[in-house]
């Protein structure tokens, strides 16, 4: 199994987003998968101008030059996709929202009706990468992700592909925190993320119980606000 991450954090390998891809991706490479994890902030992705030469002129392929092409050469040649962002104003970071604009050559021009009634793209190819959402944010409590959960779902429907998997994690911050106070808290909660990625790979979800306590807090929402108020 190919497993690879496209990590739109701006702090590449120094925020809580790549603590969290750590994690899942040891538990996934002890069940036996291949990954890379690619960090978007290192590559060059310009914006989507809306030329459309994609889908009239070249088929399938950009007209810009720059590091799209082979990322989406590494996309599709993948089982499972994770895309990873941190929260940014409820949604992805702009390094991920170009790379979101820029699989548009992953589709045709052409409309069909999808499976829950609304009007989708054609898609381009028979087959498309599983997907697995990743996220974590400052606030401190969970339904912090509902704008940016509903809009992951629907930007990836055109490709006709399944979410397999979603973690969002609130109180991101205390993730890269060197306090000795919550050293045994992170410990147990990266042990959460080896099990989750051990368990996309064998069995393609993460079950019932495992999602509930990934789900749950680090730490209290008012000792956390307190903290981070504290902080500023």
């Amino acid at each position: 199994m190919k497993i690879t991450v496209f990590n739109g954090s701006p702090k590449a390998n120094r925020g809580s987003t790549h603590v969290i891809i750590s994690a899942l991706l040891e538990g996934m490479e002890k069940a036996g998968a291949s990954t890379e994890n690619i960090l978007l902030a290192q590559k060059k992705i310009g914006h989507c101008i809306g030329c459309f030469t994609c889908w009239t002129k070249t088929p399938g392929k950009c007209i810009l030059k720059d590091d799209m092409e082979g990322l989406l050469k590494k996309y599709m040649a993948s089982d499972i996709v994770i895309l990873a962002s941190p929260l940014y104003v409820d949604h992805v970071t702009g390094i991920m929202k170009d790379f979101m604009d820029r699989s548009l050559p992953l589709v045709c021009p052409q409309f069909e009706m999808g499976d829950a009634g609304q009007t989708r793209h054609v898609s381009r190819y028979g087959k498309y990468p599983s997907i697995v959402w990743v996220s974590n944010c400052g606030f401190p409590e969970k339904d912090q992700f509902a704008v940016l959960q509903l809009a992951c779902e629907r930007d990836i429907r055109n490709n006709k592909a399944d979410i397999i998997a979603q973690i969002y994690r609130s109180q991101g911050p205390l993730l890269t925190s060197d306090s000795p106070e919550f050293e045994l808290i992170l410990s147990r909660y990266k042990e959460l993320l080896r099990q989750a990625g051990a368990e996309i790979v064998l069995k393609r979800k993460i079950s019932a119980n495992l999602q509930a306590e990934l789900d749950k807090l680090l730490i209290p929402e008012d000792e956390y606000s307190k903290g981070a108020n504290e902080s500023w």
